[in-house]
């Protein structure tokens, strides 16, 4: 079943890393698909604009995942992540991850982005 990923391409330390988990999708055949949420229609995704600035979000099948559900959802996608998608599922590490995406890296991330002009 294929993943869709939105990220934000404005944002330049969202793109390097995307580009990454791109360049890895396309090279194993890996069915990802990723969407700039400044390119596309967001209605289908059921967000604003501010919304989907503020993580990173994924469809997978008819689940929508947001933060670091969405990237373990890629990771699991992902010939090499794998294991990181266990690790960061554990009942001690997950609430330690969570919690510092949540509430320093993707603040940070959405705080630069709109500082750029990326808002």
């Amino acid at each position: 079943m294929a993943l869709y990923i939105l990220y934000n391409g404005a944002c330049p330390i969202c793109s390097r890393e995307i580009a990454h988990y791109r360049r890895l999708a396309d090279r194993r055949g890996v069915p990802v698909h990723f969407q700039d949420l400044n390119r596309i229609d967001l209605s289908s995704w059921q967000l604003t604009p501010d919304q989907a600035r503020r993580r990173l979000h994924a469809l997978d099948g008819d689940t929508r995942l947001h933060g670091l559900a969405a990237f373990r959802a890629l990771w699991a996608h992902l010939p090499g992540w794998r294991w990181l998608a266990l690790v960061s599922g554990l009942p001690v590490i997950n609430p330690l991850i969570g919690f510092l995406y949540d509430r320093i890296a993707a603040p940070l991330l959405y705080r630069l982005s709109r500082a750029r002009g990326g808002a």
